[in-house]
């Protein structure tokens, strides 16, 4: 058996033939940071990872838990580490790769204590998304993102009656009119894996809806939450699972049953697996958006909450040195992954459905900001569940001040980060809109400005959407008004919870920029008391309380929202508002 040396050898014989281009391996540029991650850099620059004539002891025993549509590819290269008796240090090392879904966990991780995880001391999820929202949660397991293994492009795949309806392969489209073109047509249906569950599904929807909002278009947003919405009818729970909604037979009868898709939200190599199958028909067609395909990182994670021992992290990078290796990138390819961001195989790209003019070997555009994928994520939140909201609006004198380093008031921008988020709404939601100061309305703090309705319903000659966006723009601060918050506060909730709409994502919005000022009201401590008394866990309505600009109190509305299973937030431009609140509705729908 042949031995294999660190960091990039070659056996005895054999030449690489590829070009050795800045971008031609996704995993050996990473390997000193795993070393330095692991604590074995030193090591590594004395020699000490070299390797004897035979194997010392038992082997060492390294547990990889691995996204499914990698797990084959990283078990082959473990089997073939084996054959050839690879060793780390002296050791010979036994690499145990179990598939786990990337969103479970993900979800263990972020539980902390080691909860889920079952030792393992490397994770490879299949997008840096999951290793992000870990790395979030403070009180999570901590992990370390070291490198990329592999990738593959998100694209649309497509029966080929379908595709070749939209002209391809010659014809090309960004997301946005790709999306339009499976809403235009009734013989033409999109399916999407989970956004909640699938990074697949996830950074497409974020790609789409960049896309859809930077059309050009008036009310780009809108058209946006509409596409959402139309997708979520069409929503698998796995990317494995939503291969399983193509028609059985693409040229038959199965075409027409609608409850069957005709393209697909789908990675690369998904489709590659796919149209490799003897029983896959006549396969599918990949379009790859000219506005770009994000793709999937599958980044090395090390386990820092299994404390892993100083073999096992040494295994470890032995392991991702071997991905590295010719033989490695060989089997990785094998599988449908690329392993060369410059250097994109032609058979691989023809296999998973892909042919020129599309622009399959375009660069991937700039990763989504975390930003910008929690927007989405909020957006798909309340797109599926639809959501029902009462809005409390502070109108009190201090929201007249204005904003650091701008000419605008609080309240200026408050609005306008309101009608923002309005535009992500369907007409499926339901929102209504309070606003509050010091008794405005008799010995009461707070007036209903807006009922709770849908915002799809006839409301005089327009909508409640219009007449939402009327009070939104007519919102202003009360000359002398103070901020009477813990009595508007209770008196929201006990409305929100008295007319809780099953199925619907329920939830109090309170937007304030300062503390409570009203001394007749009740105390905080029994404001939080009542509030625990109402709260229903079989009908839940998280308090989501938005503490405005410098002079609010973040620790107070963390104290009351948490009292309702929800959450407190501090933004210091108001600007910021539409995110949060977005943000605020996936966290509380995945705690639900």
């Amino acid at each position: 058996m042949g031995r294999h040396s660190l960091p990039n050898a070659r056996r005895a014989g054999v030449t690489d033939p590829r070009p050795r281009t800045r971008g031609r391996s996704v995993v050996l540029a990473t390997v000193l940071v795993l070393c330095a991650a692991s604590g074995t850099a030193v090591a590594v620059r004395a020699g000490l990872l070299s390797f004897g004539e035979s194997c010392r002891d038992e082997a060492v025993r390294l547990n990889v838990a691995a996204s499914p549509d990698l797990a084959p590819a990283l078990k082959a290269v473990a089997r073939k580490a084996k054959e050839d008796e690879a060793i780390s240090d002296g050791h010979c090392f036994d690499v145990r790769v179990t598939a786990r879904e990337s969103a479970k966990m993900a979800e263990a991780f972020q539980a902390g204590k080691g909860k889920g995880t079952d030792g393992f001391q490397v994770w490879v999820p299949d997008s840096s998304v999951w290793v992000d929202r870990v790395s979030r949660q403070g009180n999570g397991d901590p992990v370390t993102s070291t490198g990329n293994v592999a990738s593959s492009p998100v694209g649309v795949a497509m029966v080929p009656s379908a595709a070749q309806s939209l002209g391809w392969p010659q014809k090309t489209y960004t997301w946005a009119e790709l999306a339009a073109a499976t809403m235009r047509s009734d013989q033409l249906k999109l399916g999407t894996a989970d956004p909640s569950r699938s990074a697949t599904g996830l950074l497409a929807l974020t790609q789409l809806t960049a896309s859809t909002a930077g059309s050009g278009n008036s009310g780009g947003d809108t058209q946006a939450a509409a596409m959402l919405k139309a997708l979520s009818q069409r929503t698998s729970d796995t990317d494995s699972q939503v291969l399983d909604t193509l028609p059985r037979d693409v040229s038959g009868t199965e075409q027409g049953n609608p409850k069957r898709n005709q393209a697909l939200i789908l990675s690369e190599q998904s489709a590659f697996v796919h149209n490799s199958a003897e029983n896959s028909g006549s396969g599918l067609d990949f379009f790859y958006p000219e506005d770009g395909s994000p793709r999937l990182d599958y980044p090395f994670t090390l386990v820092n909450s299994s404390s892993p021992t100083t073999d096992q992290s040494r295994a470890a990078l032995r392991f991702l040195t071997l991905l590295g290796e010719r033989y490695g990138r060989e089997i990785l390819e094998d599988h449908g992954f690329r392993t060369d961001n410059d250097d994109v195989p032609t058979a691989l790209v023809t296999r998973a459905g892909g042919s020129s003019p599309q622009p399959y070997s375009q660069s991937a555009p700039r990763p989504a900001s975390v930003k910008a994928v929690e927007e989405t994520l909020g957006v798909w939140t309340i797109t599926v569940q639809s959501a029902r909201l009462l809005t409390v609006v502070d109108v009190s004198s201090s929201m007249s001040d204005p904003v650091p380093g701008g000419r605008q008031s609080r309240m200026d921008v408050t609005k306008a980060s309101l009608l923002q988020a309005l535009a992500t709404f369907t007409p499926e939601d339901e929102i209504g809109l309070w606003e509050f100061s010091t008794e405005l309305d008799g010995d009461r703090d707070y007036e209903e400005l807006v009922p709770t309705r849908r915002l799809g319903d006839q409301v005089g000659s327009g909508t409640q959407r219009d007449a939402l966006s009327v009070a939104f723009t007519g919102l202003k601060p009360i000359p002398g008004g103070a901020t009477g918050l813990y009595d508007t506060t209770l008196a929201a909730y006990k409305a929100a919870s008295s007319t809780y709409a099953q199925g619907k994502f329920n939830a109090v919005v309170v937007l304030t920029d300062g503390a409570n000022q009203d001394p007749g009201s009740i105390s905080r401590s029994n404001l939080i008391t009542e509030l625990q008394k109402i709260t229903d866990p079989e009908r839940p309505v998280p308090l989501i309380a938005v503490a405005v600009g410098p002079d609010a109190d973040r620790n107070e509305v963390e104290q009351i929202a948490k009292a309702t299973g929800g959450s407190g937030h501090q933004v210091s431009d108001p600007s910021q508002i539409h995110s949060v609140i977005l943000k605020a509705i996936v966290n509380a729908g995945s705690l639900g």
